[in-house]
């Protein structure tokens, strides 16, 4: 098979929703075939789903799921993620890749408990699950231009990749990009609350909230300009979208949002310290 991925035998240290992502963005773009993959996962009616739907070999052991990987995915939980490096020492094979999706755990955790010198650091969200996600990535010096060339690969799968030579960044995208997702969820709720509220159906003011700001996402990308000019040009004087852009900006829109982005980031970081 093709690719800096072709041949490459790679574990997933759990398989929930995330690493079925990866696994079936992977697989959609026909980078990986599924004899190549094996995926631990504690949860025995998971497991049997997972298996089932996407061919793939399915064990209960993260030991056995890493024996002799080139690539390991780590997809679990940063509460877990100790017990679970502590059950792989010295299981994995020196020169593998480890690939982390764990939200707030350095890579550092990864090169002393499992004496590998190949990391990578990797924030992805939810939209990968259909292959629009954003995901920011950073790896350690020791990593190899073929190990980045795999990786890059494994995140280009999952939508738009960006890469950072700075660890720190990857924090910052967890609240940015990775927590994201639930805060345009919460703003789509909103917005068809409110016209529900107006005399709206449900399924029609749904249906207007969600493709305005799927369109308005999908109009700035390809515009290029600041959305800041995007905005006057929709703001006529003493319009309707002027009024309502007031009572946002009077209700301190902007700065609540801020917030929320910076109280995410620190919730990474506390979670970096999580042993």
């Amino acid at each position: 098979m093709p690719g800096a991925l072709g041949g490459v035998r790679i574990a997933f240290v759990g398989g929930g929703v995330m690493a079925e992502a990866i696994i079936r963005g992977l697989m959609g773009r026909e980078l990986v075939d599924p004899e190549q993959i094996v995926v631990s996962e504690p949860v025995e009616a998971r497991r049997i789903a997972l298996g089932e739907a996407l061919a793939l070999c399915m064990v209960a052991s993260n030991a056995e799921a890493v024996q002799n990987a080139d690539l390991i995915v780590f997809a679990i939980k940063p509460q877990v993620l100790d017990t679970v490096l502590t059950g792989l020492r010295e299981q994995v094979l020196a020169d593998a890749l480890v690939l982390s999706i764990v939200a707030g755990a350095p890579m550092a955790r990864f090169v002393e408990a499992l004496g590998t010198a190949a990391v990578v650091r990797v924030m992805p969200n939810t939209p990968a699950q259909i292959g629009q996600g954003a995901s920011l990535w950073t790896a350690t010096p020791e990593t190899s231009e073929a190990q980045r060339a795999q990786a890059g690969e494994l995140v280009a799968a999952l939508g738009v990749g960006v890469y950072s030579d700075t660890e720190g960044h990857v924090d910052m995208a967890t609240a940015l990009s990775g927590s994201g997702p639930a805060y345009l969820f919460l703003f789509i709720e909103a917005l068809t609350d409110a016209g529900v509220q107006m005399g709206l159906a449900r399924d029609v003011s749904a249906t207007l909230a969600s493709q305005t700001v799927l369109g308005s996402a999908v109009y700035a990308q390809q515009s290029g300009e600041h959305p800041a000019i995007l905005r006057n040009r929709v703001t006529s004087p003493g319009g309707t979208t002027a009024a309502a852009l007031h009572e946002l900006e009077r209700g301190g829109f902007r700065a609540l949002i801020a917030q929320a982005v910076i109280a995410a980031y620190q919730r990474a970081l506390d979670l970096g310290d999580v042993t």
